[in-house]
């Protein structure tokens, strides 16, 4: 019993905020042939430039049916922006962020690829490693044939040259 008496509590409940939408429905059918400003201080409302009706706004669909209103006449929230500019914009502003995202997307896939050395850098770094190697070697060769050339010949300088004067 006290599940049926908690749902008659909430009926009760609920019962002012349904009269109180059928008032506003009411609302918005009293603006029709005064203004749009008056019309849309209710959130509630549509207004129809072109029949200059207020109606309430078909809250079921997302976009309100041409047989209530062509979108090019239909106003909500505020009188200067129509619905068929409203799609368009929004249509724009959301095209544009798609590309930029795309583009951003790109942009970290690319920077990926290039901080991962491929294989031809990675050869051409052996390449040179080994050639920088072989250079080393080839100038320790040519030093060491130079100096053996120099003791030969005495020319090989020793390390200090004030030796010869100490004896």
């Amino acid at each position: 019993m006290a599940p049926a008496l908690r749902l008659c509590a909430l009926a009760l409940a609920l019962l002012p905020a349904a009269v109180a939408a059928q008032e506003v429905a009411g609302d918005c059918r009293q603006y029709t042939n005064r203004s749009c400003e008056e019309c849309l201080k209710n959130v509630t409302c549509l207004w129809c430039a072109s029949s200059r009706r207020c109606m309430e706004y078909p809250v079921r669909r997302i976009l309100p049916p041409a047989d209530l209103c062509e979108l090019r006449s239909a106003r909500w929230g505020v009188c200067w922006v129509n619905f068929e500019a409203l799609i368009i914009a929004m249509s724009v502003v959301g095209g544009t962020l798609l590309i930029m995202l795309g583009v951003c997307c790109c942009c970290c896939c690319c920077k990926k690829k290039s901080k991962k050395p491929d294989k031809d850098d990675e050869r051409a770094a052996r390449e040179r490693e080994k050639r920088r190697v072989r250079q080393e070697e080839r100038r320790a060769e040519m030093k060491s044939r130079h100096d053996e050339i120099r003791r030969k010949y005495g020319l090989f300088k020793e390390e200090n040259p004030y030796a010869k004067f100490e004896n």
